[in-house]
């Protein structure tokens, strides 16, 4: 468990910060969240950029999108339930795109009964974990 002061939190949408990396950690990833609870876009964008990792948030899928078009990241971390169109229409959408095939998407839901893991194969994700997600695990999917 991370224990993070809430005061010094940016704003989601004003996170975009790239610090040389931490010891330990793997080289530095293009990293976008895609999640309507600001608090876990928040959290997991902070224990990222201490992890050497540059970051942009979003709350939306349609900002999701437009994001990627911009931000170019390596790692989406999407979830599934989100307000205007969900993770798995944003996996579809970003899996038609040729520019966009290599790019690692990792659902990061409170789904996880074994038809919402399905679901998620079927969208065009490599990976699917469940909240609370364990920050050990994730990132060692980065260095896959």
């Amino acid at each position: 468990m991370v224990d993070l002061p809430l005061d010094a939190a940016p704003k989601p949408s004003d996170v975009n910060v790239e610090n040389p990396a931490s010891p330990g950690a793997d080289r530095p990833r293009r990293i976008l969240i895609v999640d309507d609870n600001a608090d876990a876009a928040e959290a997991l964008a902070m224990l990222l950029v201490m992890r050497g990792h540059e970051v942009e948030t979003r709350m939306d899928g349609a900002s999701g999108l437009a994001a990627v078009a911009t931000f170019s990241p390596e790692i989406v971390l999407l979830d599934v339930g989100l307000p205007d169109m969900d993770g798995y229409e944003v996996a579809r959408r970003l899996r038609e795109s040729d520019a966009r095939r290599d790019t690692t998407l990792i659902a990061v839901t409170g789904y996880g009964l074994p038809s919402d893991r399905i679901r998620s194969v079927e969208a065009g994700f490599d990976h699917h974990l469940t909240k609370p997600v364990d920050a050990d695990e994730l990132v060692r999917l980065f260095s896959e």
